[in-house]
Protein backbone atom coordinates (compact mmCIF):
# COMPACT_ATOMS: atom_id res chain seq x y z
CA UNK A 1 0.00 0.00 0.00
CA UNK A 2 1.32 3.63 -0.99
CA UNK A 3 1.61 6.00 1.61
CA UNK A 4 2.44 8.58 -1.27
CA UNK A 5 0.92 11.89 -1.03
CA UNK A 6 0.55 14.77 -3.74
CA UNK A 7 2.27 17.54 -3.39
CA UNK A 8 -0.57 20.50 -2.37
CA UNK A 9 2.02 22.90 -1.15
CA UNK A 10 1.91 26.80 -2.76
CA UNK A 11 4.51 27.40 -6.01
CA UNK A 12 6.80 30.15 -5.11
CA UNK A 13 8.88 31.39 -7.54
CA UNK A 14 12.08 32.74 -5.97
CA UNK A 15 13.12 35.53 -7.63
CA UNK A 16 16.54 36.02 -5.93
CA UNK A 17 18.35 34.18 -3.29
CA UNK A 18 18.02 35.27 0.80
CA UNK A 19 19.33 34.20 3.98
CA UNK A 20 19.66 30.80 4.49
CA UNK A 21 17.28 30.48 7.22
CA UNK A 22 14.84 32.20 4.77
CA UNK A 23 15.98 29.71 2.38
CA UNK A 24 15.22 26.82 4.30
CA UNK A 25 11.62 27.68 5.60
CA UNK A 26 10.61 28.39 1.97
CA UNK A 27 12.22 25.50 0.81
CA UNK A 28 10.36 23.47 3.20
CA UNK A 29 6.79 24.83 3.19
CA UNK A 30 6.56 25.37 -0.58
CA UNK A 31 7.25 24.33 -3.99
CA UNK A 32 9.90 26.39 -4.97
CA UNK A 33 11.36 27.12 -8.22
CA UNK A 34 14.64 29.26 -8.21
CA UNK A 35 14.62 32.10 -11.08
CA UNK A 36 18.33 32.88 -10.40
CA UNK A 37 19.93 29.47 -11.02
CA UNK A 38 17.86 29.03 -14.97
CA UNK A 39 20.05 29.78 -17.76
CA UNK A 40 16.94 30.21 -19.80
CA UNK A 41 14.94 32.21 -17.58
CA UNK A 42 12.15 33.09 -20.05
CA UNK A 43 11.65 29.21 -21.04
CA UNK A 44 11.90 28.34 -17.21
CA UNK A 45 8.96 30.51 -16.81
CA UNK A 46 6.90 29.27 -19.83
CA UNK A 47 7.67 25.81 -18.65
CA UNK A 48 6.31 26.60 -15.09
CA UNK A 49 4.83 29.74 -14.68
CA UNK A 50 1.16 28.87 -14.64
CA UNK A 51 1.05 27.51 -11.52
CA UNK A 52 2.75 29.71 -9.22
CA UNK A 53 1.05 31.87 -7.15
CA UNK A 54 4.00 33.75 -4.59
CA UNK A 55 6.54 35.39 -5.25
CA UNK A 56 9.73 36.45 -3.06
CA UNK A 57 11.89 39.37 -3.87
CA UNK A 58 13.97 41.93 -2.78
CA UNK A 59 13.30 45.24 -2.97
CA UNK A 60 16.61 45.62 -5.09
CA UNK A 61 15.85 43.15 -8.42
CA UNK A 62 12.30 43.83 -7.52
CA UNK A 63 9.71 41.55 -9.98
CA UNK A 64 9.94 42.90 -13.92
CA UNK A 65 7.05 43.53 -15.42
CA UNK A 66 7.62 40.41 -18.24
CA UNK A 67 7.95 38.22 -15.23
CA UNK A 68 4.89 39.20 -13.85
CA UNK A 69 2.92 38.56 -17.19
CA UNK A 70 4.11 34.96 -17.32
CA UNK A 71 2.19 34.00 -14.07
CA UNK A 72 -1.39 34.27 -14.68
CA UNK A 73 -2.13 32.86 -11.00
CA UNK A 74 0.05 35.03 -8.82
CA UNK A 75 -1.51 36.19 -5.98
CA UNK A 76 0.76 37.21 -3.42
CA UNK A 77 4.58 39.17 -3.50
CA UNK A 78 6.53 39.07 -0.61
CA UNK A 79 9.54 41.88 -0.54
CA UNK A 80 12.58 41.39 1.31
CA UNK A 81 13.10 45.40 1.58
CA UNK A 82 11.20 48.02 1.54
CA UNK A 83 12.03 49.43 -2.00
CA UNK A 84 9.05 49.45 -4.04
CA UNK A 85 10.16 51.12 -7.28
CA UNK A 86 11.03 47.86 -9.22
CA UNK A 87 7.48 46.05 -9.18
CA UNK A 88 4.91 47.53 -10.56
CA UNK A 89 2.08 47.95 -7.77
CA UNK A 90 -0.48 49.93 -10.24
CA UNK A 91 -0.75 45.71 -12.42
CA UNK A 92 -0.51 44.24 -9.01
CA UNK A 93 -3.35 46.11 -7.99
CA UNK A 94 -5.31 45.38 -11.24
CA UNK A 95 -4.49 41.79 -10.43
CA UNK A 96 -5.55 41.46 -7.36
CA UNK A 97 -1.91 40.83 -6.67
CA UNK A 98 -1.34 41.44 -2.40
CA UNK A 99 2.21 43.03 -1.93
CA UNK A 100 3.90 43.05 1.74
CA UNK A 101 7.28 44.82 2.52
CA UNK A 102 9.44 45.01 5.60
CA UNK A 103 9.07 47.97 7.00
CA UNK A 104 10.34 49.55 10.35
CA UNK A 105 12.70 46.72 11.25
CA UNK A 106 15.68 48.73 9.04
CA UNK A 107 14.69 52.17 9.89
CA UNK A 108 17.26 52.95 12.80
CA UNK A 109 19.98 50.79 10.53
CA UNK A 110 19.45 52.44 7.75
CA UNK A 111 19.44 55.96 9.46
CA UNK A 112 22.80 55.08 11.04
CA UNK A 113 24.24 54.02 8.10
CA UNK A 114 23.04 57.86 6.53
CA UNK A 115 24.57 59.49 9.90
CA UNK A 116 27.96 57.47 9.94
CA UNK A 117 28.22 58.31 6.51
CA UNK A 118 27.56 61.98 7.23
CA UNK A 119 30.01 61.82 9.84
CA UNK A 120 32.89 60.42 7.63
CA UNK A 121 32.79 62.81 4.81
CA UNK A 122 32.40 65.36 7.36
CA UNK A 123 35.07 64.80 9.71
CA UNK A 124 37.25 62.82 6.68
CA UNK A 125 37.18 59.32 9.17
CA UNK A 126 38.39 57.44 5.75
CA UNK A 127 40.87 59.50 4.44
CA UNK A 128 42.08 59.99 8.24
CA UNK A 129 42.30 56.22 8.68
CA UNK A 130 44.52 55.94 5.44
CA UNK A 131 46.50 59.00 6.33
CA UNK A 132 47.63 57.18 10.09
CA UNK A 133 48.30 53.85 8.16
CA UNK A 134 50.25 55.01 5.40
CA UNK A 135 52.93 56.98 7.71
CA UNK A 136 51.96 60.67 6.68
CA UNK A 137 50.63 61.65 10.47
CA UNK A 138 54.36 60.53 11.09
CA UNK A 139 56.08 62.39 8.03
CA UNK A 140 54.11 65.17 7.32
CA UNK A 141 52.21 66.01 10.40
CA UNK A 142 48.34 67.02 11.46
CA UNK A 143 45.85 66.75 7.95
CA UNK A 144 43.46 69.06 6.75
CA UNK A 145 41.24 70.48 9.07
CA UNK A 146 37.43 68.93 8.54
CA UNK A 147 34.35 70.57 9.08
CA UNK A 148 32.01 70.49 12.51
CA UNK A 149 28.21 69.48 12.30
CA UNK A 150 26.72 71.04 14.93
CA UNK A 151 25.06 74.01 14.11
CA UNK A 152 24.87 73.37 10.81
CA UNK A 153 21.67 72.96 8.34
CA UNK A 154 20.13 70.04 7.25
CA UNK A 155 18.03 68.51 4.59
CA UNK A 156 15.96 65.86 4.40
CA UNK A 157 14.57 64.59 1.08
CA UNK A 158 12.04 62.40 1.94
CA UNK A 159 10.74 62.44 5.73
CA UNK A 160 9.07 59.16 5.88
CA UNK A 161 10.62 56.35 8.23
CA UNK A 162 14.20 56.95 7.82
CA UNK A 163 13.37 60.42 7.59
CA UNK A 164 12.63 60.60 10.93
CA UNK A 165 14.80 58.88 12.07
CA UNK A 166 17.97 60.71 10.89
CA UNK A 167 15.88 63.71 11.41
CA UNK A 168 16.04 63.00 15.02
CA UNK A 169 19.83 61.32 15.19
CA UNK A 170 21.00 65.03 13.66
CA UNK A 171 18.60 67.20 15.85
CA UNK A 172 20.90 64.96 18.92
CA UNK A 173 23.91 66.65 16.62
CA UNK A 174 22.47 69.88 17.12
CA UNK A 175 21.74 70.06 13.67
CA UNK A 176 19.25 72.49 12.32
CA UNK A 177 16.86 70.43 10.25
CA UNK A 178 14.08 71.16 7.20
CA UNK A 179 12.82 68.54 4.58
CA UNK A 180 10.74 68.10 1.50
CA UNK A 181 8.76 65.78 0.76
CA UNK A 182 5.30 65.35 -1.80
CA UNK A 183 3.45 67.60 1.05
CA UNK A 184 4.30 69.15 4.44
CA UNK A 185 3.50 66.59 7.20
CA UNK A 186 1.30 67.47 10.50
CA UNK A 187 2.93 67.30 13.41
CA UNK A 188 6.54 67.66 12.58
CA UNK A 189 8.72 70.08 14.03
CA UNK A 190 11.29 70.89 11.22
CA UNK A 191 11.05 73.06 8.84
CA UNK A 192 9.25 72.15 5.30
CA UNK A 193 10.48 73.00 2.08
CA UNK A 194 8.45 72.96 -1.02
CA UNK A 195 10.94 71.16 -3.65
CA UNK A 196 14.08 69.93 -3.32
CA UNK A 197 15.77 72.74 -5.39
CA UNK A 198 14.31 75.58 -2.52
CA UNK A 199 16.03 73.20 0.17
CA UNK A 200 19.27 72.65 -1.36
CA UNK A 201 19.78 76.48 -1.28
CA UNK A 202 18.98 76.58 2.56
CA UNK A 203 20.96 73.80 3.59
CA UNK A 204 25.11 72.30 4.33
CA UNK A 205 24.12 68.59 4.46
CA UNK A 206 21.59 67.25 2.03
CA UNK A 207 20.24 63.88 2.31
CA UNK A 208 18.77 61.46 0.19
CA UNK A 209 15.96 59.40 1.74
CA UNK A 210 12.96 59.14 -0.86
CA UNK A 211 11.47 56.66 -2.66
CA UNK A 212 12.77 55.68 -5.73
CA UNK A 213 10.71 55.03 -9.27
CA UNK A 214 10.14 57.59 -11.87
CA UNK A 215 8.58 60.30 -10.10
CA UNK A 216 12.25 60.98 -8.45
CA UNK A 217 14.49 59.78 -11.10
CA UNK A 218 18.11 62.35 -11.05
CA UNK A 219 15.83 64.50 -8.73
CA UNK A 220 19.61 65.62 -7.75
CA UNK A 221 20.35 67.42 -10.69
CA UNK A 222 23.36 69.55 -11.61
CA UNK A 223 20.94 72.76 -10.25
CA UNK A 224 20.22 70.90 -7.01
CA UNK A 225 23.91 70.16 -6.99
CA UNK A 226 25.28 73.81 -7.38
CA UNK A 227 22.43 75.10 -5.04
CA UNK A 228 24.17 72.79 -2.19
CA UNK A 229 27.48 74.61 -3.01
CA UNK A 230 30.97 74.29 -2.96
CA UNK A 231 30.60 73.61 1.26
CA UNK A 232 28.01 70.95 0.87
CA UNK A 233 27.74 67.04 1.33
CA UNK A 234 25.10 64.97 -0.25
CA UNK A 235 24.22 61.74 1.41
CA UNK A 236 22.24 59.12 -0.20
CA UNK A 237 21.29 56.05 1.54
CA UNK A 238 17.65 55.63 -0.76
CA UNK A 239 18.09 54.28 -4.73
CA UNK A 240 21.39 55.17 -7.15
CA UNK A 241 18.23 56.03 -9.38
CA UNK A 242 17.81 60.03 -7.37
CA UNK A 243 20.84 61.40 -8.40
CA UNK A 244 22.38 62.35 -12.00
CA UNK A 245 25.61 60.54 -11.38
CA UNK A 246 27.54 62.20 -14.11
CA UNK A 247 26.37 65.63 -12.36
CA UNK A 248 27.24 64.33 -8.94
CA UNK A 249 30.82 63.30 -10.38
CA UNK A 250 31.55 66.67 -11.97
CA UNK A 251 30.51 68.83 -9.61
CA UNK A 252 32.95 66.60 -6.53
CA UNK A 253 35.75 66.41 -9.61
CA UNK A 254 35.47 70.68 -10.39
CA UNK A 255 34.97 71.49 -6.57
CA UNK A 256 31.20 72.70 -6.83
CA UNK A 257 30.17 70.01 -4.38
CA UNK A 258 32.53 69.31 -0.70
CA UNK A 259 31.92 66.31 -0.47
CA UNK A 260 29.30 62.65 -0.99
CA UNK A 261 28.68 59.58 1.40
CA UNK A 262 26.72 57.29 -0.82
CA UNK A 263 25.21 53.54 0.10
CA UNK A 264 22.96 53.39 -3.20
CA UNK A 265 24.44 53.97 -7.16
CA UNK A 266 22.18 54.07 -10.45
CA UNK A 267 24.02 51.00 -11.74
CA UNK A 268 24.90 48.63 -8.99
CA UNK A 269 27.54 47.10 -8.45
CA UNK A 270 28.87 49.11 -10.99
CA UNK A 271 29.86 52.48 -9.51
CA UNK A 272 31.73 55.28 -11.24
CA UNK A 273 35.41 55.17 -11.47
CA UNK A 274 35.93 59.00 -11.06
CA UNK A 275 34.06 58.12 -7.68
CA UNK A 276 36.60 55.40 -7.03
CA UNK A 277 39.41 58.39 -7.09
CA UNK A 278 38.18 61.28 -4.69
CA UNK A 279 39.49 61.41 -1.08
CA UNK A 280 35.97 63.70 -0.05
CA UNK A 281 33.62 60.60 -0.99
CA UNK A 282 32.93 57.75 1.18
CA UNK A 283 31.08 55.02 -0.29
CA UNK A 284 29.56 51.95 0.77
CA UNK A 285 28.03 48.89 -1.12
CA UNK A 286 24.43 49.38 -0.64
CA UNK A 287 24.49 48.01 3.19
CA UNK A 288 22.41 50.64 4.92
CA UNK A 289 20.32 47.62 6.17
CA UNK A 290 23.00 44.99 6.64
CA UNK A 291 23.13 44.31 9.99
CA UNK A 292 22.76 40.89 11.26
CA UNK A 293 19.39 42.11 13.56
CA UNK A 294 18.18 43.58 10.56
CA UNK A 295 18.56 41.19 7.87
CA UNK A 296 16.75 38.58 10.37
CA UNK A 297 13.59 40.17 11.43
CA UNK A 298 13.39 41.33 7.34
CA UNK A 299 13.30 37.70 6.73
CA UNK A 300 11.13 36.64 9.44
CA UNK A 301 8.96 39.30 7.97
CA UNK A 302 8.74 37.75 4.67
CA UNK A 303 8.11 34.21 5.78
CA UNK A 304 5.51 35.81 8.17
CA UNK A 305 3.09 37.64 5.47
CA UNK A 306 3.71 34.27 2.97
CA UNK A 307 2.53 32.39 5.41
CA UNK A 308 -0.08 34.50 6.57
CA UNK A 309 -1.42 35.24 3.20
CA UNK A 310 -1.85 31.11 2.47
CA UNK A 311 -3.80 30.67 5.46
CA UNK A 312 -6.04 33.57 4.88
CA UNK A 313 -4.92 35.71 7.49
CA UNK A 314 -4.33 39.51 7.15
CA UNK A 315 -1.11 40.09 6.47
CA UNK A 316 1.51 41.36 9.01
CA UNK A 317 3.22 44.57 6.72
CA UNK A 318 0.80 44.34 3.71
CA UNK A 319 2.04 47.73 1.05
CA UNK A 320 -0.79 49.81 0.16
CA UNK A 321 -1.42 49.58 -3.60
CA UNK A 322 -2.97 52.49 -5.37
CA UNK A 323 -6.24 52.68 -6.80
CA UNK A 324 -6.68 49.95 -9.46
CA UNK A 325 -7.97 51.11 -12.92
Amino acid sequence: MTTDQPDTRPELLIIAPMMPFVMEALERDYRTHRLWEQPDASAYLVAHGAGIQGVATNGGVGLKAEVMAALPALEMVAIYGVGLDAIDLRESARRGIRVSSTPDVLTNDVADQGLALLLAVARQVVYGDGYVRSGQWAGSGEMALTTRLGGKRAGIVGLGRVGQALARRLSALEMDVAYTDRAELAGQPYAFSPDVLSLAREVDVLIVAAAGGDSTRKMINSDVLAALGKGGILINISRGSIVDEDALVSALQSGQLGGAGLDVFAHEPKVPPALLELDNVVLAPHAASGTRESRREMGELVLDNLEAFFAGEPLPTPVKLPEAK
